[in-house]
C-alpha cells in the first residue's frame, strides 16, 4: 500500500522483516517440539535463535536463484546459525510456515483494527449524547421524511461499529489457527505434536484438517469482514458528504487556519476526507472477491491463492486500519450547525406532519384512503404554492369538523418524534 493510506502500526506487521521473522518464530518452535520428542538433537532451536539473523536482501538474493522463497529463507538461516540448522523444517511443508505465520499476521492487524473500532465506538458515543437532542430532518430517497435527531444519527452508526466489532472478533478468531501437518495433511513425517507445541506457543489453535494448505474459507471470512466494515466507514462519509453540501450545511469536516479547498477557487471548503474515505472503502472491498475466489484451490493445493494474498494481506488491512483512524478524527473534529439543522427541518413549511393529520382523521372514522386522499391533496398545494400546511388545513371546514384547533396545534409539534429517544439510547448504550 502506498505511504500515503498507511500507518506505521500496519505497515511493519506487513513488511517483509516481520514476515520472516514469524517465519523463524514458526520454525523454531517446530524445533522445539521435535527436540522433545527426541526426532531432532537437544540446542537446535536454542542455537538457531541465538544465531540466525534475518536479511532481506539475502533471501532475496537466493531466491533469485533458486526460485522458492522457503528454501532461500532456510538458506539464508542456515549460512548464519551453522550446521544444526540443518534439522529446521524435518517432515514440514512450505505451507506450514506460509499459511501459519500468514494467520498470524492477519491476526496482529486485526487486533489493531478492533483497537480502531473501539475508539470510533468512544467518539460515536460521546457525539450521540452530546446531540442526543438535537432535531433535523430524516430523509428518506433523500427528501425530507420526519423529524429526528442527530444524536439518533450517530447512535445508528455506533450500533453498526458495535457490530462490526463482533463480526471481526469472530473472524480474528477464524483464522488463528495453525496447520503443521506435512506435504498433503497427513503427518506423514511428522508428528502431530508438533502442530500441537507451535499452535499452542505462537498463541493458535490447531488447524482440525489441513490438505497442504490452511482451507481458504477462513481467509475469506477475515476478508468479508473487511469489507463490511469498509461499507459501514463510507456509510458516515457519505452522511457527512450530504450533509456539507451547500444546499444543506447541517455539518461540516474541519478545516484547519491555512487549509485550501480549491486552487482556483477562494471560497471552497470540501469534504475531502470523507470522499477520501468513500474510495478506500471501495479498494477494501475489491478484496473480498479475491478472497472468496481463493476457496476454490485445486486438489489438496495449488498456488493461485498466493499472489492474490500477498496483495490483499497487506492493502486491505493497512487501508482498513487507516480508514478507520481518519474517520475517527473526522467525527471528533466535525463542526455541527444545530440552527441550520430546524432551518432545514422548517423548509418544508409543516409537510413533515402529514402522517399524523392522516391518523388523526382515520380515528374519526373516515377510511384511511380517503385520509390519505385529502391530506395528499393539501401536501401538493403547499408545496408547489409555498403554503404552511397548518394555515390550509385549519381553513379545511370538513377537516376542523374532525379535528380541534387544539389537536390540530399538537400535531404540528416536535416533542412528540423525540418521546422515545432515551428509549432508543437505553438499548443502544446499555
Amino acid at each position: 500500500m502506498i505511504k500515503r493510506y498507511s500507518r506505521k502500526e500496519l505497515t511493519n506487521i506487513w513488511s517483509e522483516e516481520n514476515k520472516y521473522k514469524i517465519w523463524l518464530d514458526v520454525e523454531v518452535a517446530a524445533a522445539e517440539a521435535m527436540e522433545k520428542l527426541g526426532q531432532i538433537p537437544r540446542g537446535v532451536a536454542s542455537i538457531v535463535k541465538k544465531k540466525a539473523k534475518i536479511s532481506v536482501s539475502r533471501v532475496h538474493k537466493i531466491e533469485s536463484e533458486v526460485k522458492h522463497d522457503v528454501i532461500a529463507f532456510l538458506t539464508s538461516v542456515t549460512e548464519k546459525a551453522g550446521i544444526k540448522a540443518r534439522y529446521l523444517h524435518q517432515g514440514m511443508t512450505s505451507s506450514d510456515v506460509l499459511d501459519t505465520s500468514f494467520n498470524i499476521q492477519l491476526v496482529q492487524s486485526g487486533k489493531i483494527i478492533l483497537k480502531d473500532i473501539d475508539q470510533i465506538l468512544k467518539v460515536l458515543k460521546k457525539q450521540a449524547k452530546k446531540y442526543k437532542f438535537t432535531p433535523c430532518i430524516g430523509r428518506s430517497h433523500g427528501i425530507h421524511a420526519e423529524p429526528i435527531t442527530f444524536g439518533l444519527k450517530l447512535a445508528s452508526f455506533y450500533e453498526e461499529f458495535k457490530r462490526n466489532r463482533n463480526r471481526l472478533k469472530d473472524a480474528i478468531d477464524e483464522v488463528s489457527t495453525c496447520a503443521i501437518s506435512g506435504a498433503v495433511g497427513t503427518f506423514a513425517n511428522i508428528s502431530p505434536n508438533v502442530e500441537k507445541y507451535v499452535a499452542k506457543k505462537l498463541g493458535l489453535k490447531v488447524e482440525p484438517i489441513s490438505t497442504q494448505v490452511i482451507p481458504r474459507d477462513r481467509h475469506a471470512f477475515y476478508f468479508s469482514v473487511l469489507g463490511i466494515i469498509a461499507g459501514s466507514i463510507e456509510r458516515v462519509a457519505i452522511e457527512i458528504r450530504h450533509l456539507q453540501r451547500t444546499e444543506v450545511y447541517e455539518l461540516q469536516e474541519y478545516f484547519s487556519k491555512n487549509q485550501k479547498g480549491s486552487s482556483a477557487m477562494p471560497h471552497k471548503k470540501n469534504p475531502i476526507l470523507s470522499e477520501n474515505l468513500t474510495g478506500l472503502a471501495r479498494m477494501v472491498r475489491s478484496a473480498v472477491v479475491p478472497a472468496l475466489e481463493n476457496i476454490a484451490l485445486w486438489h489438496e493445493r495449488d498456488i493461485s491463492h498466493s499472489s492474490v494474498e500477498r496483495n490483499i494481506g497487506p492493502d486491505a488491512n493497512i487501508t482498513t486500519d487507516f480508514a478507520l483512524v481518519r474517520l475517527t478524527n473526522i467525527l471528533e473534529n466535525m463542526i455541527v450547525y444545530p440552527k441550520k439543522m430546524l432551518e432545514n427541518l422548517n423548509l418544508t413549511k409543516g409537510l413533515i406532519f402529514s402522517q399524523e393529520i392522516m391518523l388523526e382523521l382515520t380515528k374519526t372514522g373516515l377510511s384511511r384512503e380517503k385520509s390519505y386522499r385529502l391530506i395528499q391533496s393539501y401536501a401538493k398545494k403547499c408545496f408547489a404554492e409555498n403554503l404552511n400546511l397548518i394555515d390550509v388545513i385549519s381553513s379545511d371546514k370538513f377537516i376542523m369538523s374532525k379535528v380541534s384547533p387544539k389537536k390540530l396545534k399538537s400535531i404540528f409539534n416536535y416533542s412528540k418524534h423525540f418521546k422515545n429517544v432515551n428509549f432508543i439510547f437505553r438499548r443502544v448504550f446499555k
